[in-house]
């Protein structure tokens, strides 16, 4: 029977895994969530005693583990607790459409063996909108982490996983993966996903920055190079 592991890295999100965990229960079957993995990189703002809250309430159906800070490695350390045979990863600001338990399990039987959903932030800006838009689309170049992943697990170790060496654009890079082995499709049901990023830096200081990491990389840069230019440029204070 297929089963998915969800797994979400957090650093510092006291403000969002709450809701997102009540959101996840609620909205999901389990009969086909194995486990939620909430995987802390370091946080210091109270995010492990809501997630420690979880885990009590509902037992081993929420589970806390740490592992060094990056997304990368967090999540490759719960891909190894996960007990289901399809990984579901999530940021912690992203909340997929109401069962989407069931969305990700049609494509699996469908054959699909990783994707994602379209994606709409949660700003009326027009281009925040645009760029939502643009997400319906099977498109390498219309991807990103914030839309979350569905993989099996086999495929998932077949590619070699999140790659460490990135401490941003680890998502990318294994999307890029998945379209070299023609392994993607969009499921069409919307995940809204937070524009705290872009009120925080600016819209199109922000939008310069990313455009210029995706450059970069298309040049041959390196993980080091593309996280020094994040680190230099953009603003991680969360909001």
């Amino acid at each position: 029977m297929n089963k998915i592991s969800i797994i979400i890295p957090v650093l510092n999100e006291v403000s969002n895994i709450k809701s997102l965990l009540s959101y996840l229960i609620e909205n999901s079957s389990k009969t086909n969530i194995s486990e939620i993995i909430v995987v802390d990189g370091g946080s210091f703002d109270g995010t492990k005693k809501v997630v420690d809250y979880f885990a009590t309430k509902y037992d081993a159906y929420v589970q806390l583990i740490t592992s060094k800070k990056g997304r990368a490695k967090q999540m490759n350390n719960g891909a190894k607790y996960a007990t289901g045979n399809i990984l579901y990863f999530l940021h912690a600001d992203s909340f997929p459409p109401k069962n989407f338990d069931n969305y990700i399990l049609n494509e699996i039987k469908k054959g699909n063996n990783a994707g994602c959903f379209r994606m709409q932030f949660d700003s009326s800006h027009w281009w925040l909108k645009l760029a939502g838009w643009f997400t319906q689309f099977n498109w390498r170049a219309c991807r990103g982490g914030d839309q979350s992943l569905f993989i099996t697990k086999s495929l998932f170790y077949k590619i070699g996983g999140y790659d460490e060496s990135y401490t941003i654009y680890e998502d990318n890079d294994l999307i890029s993966k998945l379209y070299k082995h023609k392994q993607f499709v969009v499921i069409q049901e919307w995940l809204v996903t937070s524009s705290r990023r872009y009120k925080t830096n600016g819209m199109w200081k922000l939008q310069y920055h990313y455009c210029t990491i995706h450059i970069k990389k298309w040049l041959g840069a390196d993980a080091q190079t593309l996280n020094k230019y994040y680190l230099k440029h953009i603003i991680l204070k969360k909001s």
